[in-house]
């Protein structure tokens, strides 16, 4: 589908040039997200900040875990802008193998790549908050059992940030970054025995 809003494209004036350094560090070409954003200097500059807590180490939440949530949220809004930008940046770091980032696409916190409680539950929270916009009885009490109140407060607000950053991609029709993943790159298994 083409762009709907196209993201800005160099030379970018001074101000937007800056601007896309403080949000693209390293001297990489800024992601479309960013490009699209700076449409807006106002809202990229806050999002920037945002985005940066989310992102770093004073977010209560591990790298593990964030990426967990993350990529389960972009992947039930159907982001795959998103979902493709950090399974491409951080799932290697994250210690997510093959069988666990098609689980995050397109399984259940119950297939079997899930052997730590933890991971299902930052799963089944994403779930739930997705599907339900709320946690229930059952859930909160399992989720406070591995977690803060503080860890917490940051996954609602990280997955919640994911829904917002995924319906800009998705209402935008944001082409994925070139060399990233697709959703059907990450099949489960189950496909691939119907396929043999």
């Amino acid at each position: 589908m083409p762009e709907r809003i196209a993201p800005l494209e160099a030379p970018y004036p001074p101000e937007t040039a800056a601007l896309l350094r403080r949000m693209m560090p390293g001297g990489e070409e800024p992601l479309s997200l960013f490009r699209l954003y700076a449409r807006n200097p106002h809202l990229a500059e806050a999002l920037h900040r945002w985005g940066s807590y989310q992102l770093s180490r004073r977010l209560g939440l591990g790298l593990r875990d964030r990426e967990i949530a993350i990529d389960r949220t972009c992947a039930r809004c159907g982001c795959e802008y998103e979902w493709g930008v950090h399974v491409a940046r951080f799932a290697p770091r994250a210690g997510l193998t093959d069988a666990q980032i098609a689980s995050l696409t397109h399984g259940t916190s119950a297939d079997g790549c899930w052997t730590a409680e933890r991971d299902r539950l930052l799963l089944d929270a994403a779930d739930a908050l997705h599907d339900r916009h709320d946690i229930d009885a059952e859930l909160w009490e399992r989720l406070g059992s591995e977690f803060t109140p503080e860890q917490l407060l940051d996954l609602f607000m990280l997955c919640g940030w994911y829904h917002a950053i995924s319906f800009t991609a998705r209402a935008a029709r944001l082409d994925p970054e070139p060399g990233a993943p697709l959703f059907r790159d990450f099949r489960p298994a189950a496909d691939d025995r119907e396929r043999d």
